[in-house]
């Protein structure tokens, strides 16, 4: 028996699913739209996303990177990371933090509606604009947001130095 079409369906000659596909270099996000009915012959909206590509890939983090008298401040939205997965190295000119998001429960493909946080390692560097002093950079982590602190260095200060005559 052929389930009952919508009053759109009838109109358009839709079948009642429609693909999209969008595609950049990295990845292709897959989006299946369909109308499935419920016992009583009621149309339901289903929409599903798949991302193909993503497996052996590694995320990028999003950043704000501004400046304060003192510091560069790095900071980075990073939800469900545990401190312990994280790693933050800092060189004269880079800040790079790597990290893992595990995903805390198993669930099949079929199930999902929509797919599209990010679970697995993840990466990001930042070029540095001024010198730093690495020894002394504070990274904390709270309410999923991580803040590094990052002095500057006092290159482009001047200092007065006293002469002394003999």
């Amino acid at each position: 028996m052929e389930a009952r079409r919508s009053l759109f369906q009838r109109l358009t000659g839709s079948s009642g699913h429609d693909v999209d596909i969008e595609s950049d270099d990295d990845e292709q996000v897959i989006e299946t739209r369909s109308e499935e009915h419920d016992g009583e012959g009621a149309p339901k909206s289903v929409v599903k996303s798949e991302r193909s590509g993503m497996e052996d890939q590694e995320g990028q983090l999003t950043v704000d990177v501004y400046q304060t008298p003192e510091f560069i401040v790095v900071k980075s939205t990073i939800a469900g990371v545990k401190p312990d997965d994280l790693d933050v190295s800092i060189t004269n000119d880079m800040v790079t933090i790597r990290g893992t998001r595990r995903h805390d429960e198993e669930v099949t493909e079929d199930d999902y509606f929509y797919r599209e946080c990010y679970w697995g390692s993840f990466s990001r560097s930042i070029i540095l604009p001024v010198d730093i002093v690495s020894e002394k950079v504070d990274a904390s982590l709270k309410d999923g947001i991580l803040t590094i602190r990052i002095p500057k260095a006092d290159a482009l200060l001047t200092k007065k130095v006293k002469v002394r005559g003999f």
